[in-house]
């Protein structure tokens, strides 16, 4: 009985003397943390999205505070809110949002054939050239939307569709796309060509109903040579475009949409 008691004291003093040394050691190592560090941290997204360049949220205050990376760096956070805690003036960059470049929606793209496999973009690219007879089309099985960290992505009649109010232009679903059908592309910019088949006229339009088939008459429709067709498919110059939508009323195959009106 006396040896276990004895045990239970010696157990009880190291481990009061080993708290002190613990104590005074945490007190005189303390690593001081900058409180700026703390308050960029609450502006941002918390998604740890990785668009900033950084390997998440935690580590990109850390960079603003020590000079490493620009206030501006974080899509999805107020610049100017950054800009006031660390005392300079810092303007908002140019709103960006991610698109989806594709109407091939159910029954309007044609289908090679019906994929049966495991729910992935990439998976199903890989089969005979994908279930699309188009090699530029949305897949649709939403590779994009489970990576995108603020639920702005999702799928619907086989294409994806991104709500812009959500997005927050971190380009994560850009890489994600094995079709490269997601591009970014400033908010502002509402006339937009859907469609990217650079295939002749004739064969894009076997592929989806759709389809741009380079008729160019946008073309000669835009008074501010804002238009042209490169690589089989029409292109708006966004710094020309004037969002007149006059394009979009003339395309033949309905691929440019204009959000203005």
């Amino acid at each position: 009985m006396e040896i276990v008691l004895y045990a239970f004291l010696t157990l009880g003093v190291l481990g009061a003397v080993f708290g002190i040394v613990l104590t005074i050691a945490d007190k005189k190592f303390a690593v001081e943390i900058d409180p700026r560090v703390a308050q960029i941290r609450e502006t941002l997204g918390g998604a740890n999205c990785g668009a900033c360049g950084f390997a998440g949220c935690d580590a990109f205050a850390e960079a603003v505070v020590a000079g490493e990376a620009r206030p501006n760096g974080c899509p999805a956070a107020n610049a100017e809110v950054i800009g006031k805690i660390m005392g300079m003036n810092v303007e908002q960059s140019e709103k960006m949002v991610a698109r989806v470049l594709c109407q091939g929606v159910d029954g309007i793209a044609k289908e090679r054939y019906e994929y049966d496999g495991y729910s992935s973009c990439s998976v199903a690219a890989s089969f005979a050239g994908g279930p699309k007879l188009c090699r530029f089309a949305c897949i649709g099985l939403g590779d994009c939307m489970k990576v995108c960290g603020f639920d702005a992505i999702s799928v619907k009649n086989g294409v994806a569709v991104v709500d812009e109010s959500k997005c927050v232009g971190c380009g994560n679903c850009v890489e994600k796309c094995p079709r490269a059908a997601i591009k970014l592309e400033p908010a502002d910019a509402r006339v937009l060509v859907f469609c990217r088949n650079s295939d002749v006229g004739r064969v894009a339009r076997t592929q989806c109903m759709k389809a741009c088939i380079a008729c160019q008459r946008c073309v000669k429709e835009c008074k501010y040579g804002a238009i042209s067709v490169v690589d089989g498919f029409a292109r708006i110059d966004t710094e020309k475009c004037t969002r007149c939508g006059e394009c979009a009323k003339v395309c033949p195959c309905g691929c440019i949409e204009d959000f203005t009106i």
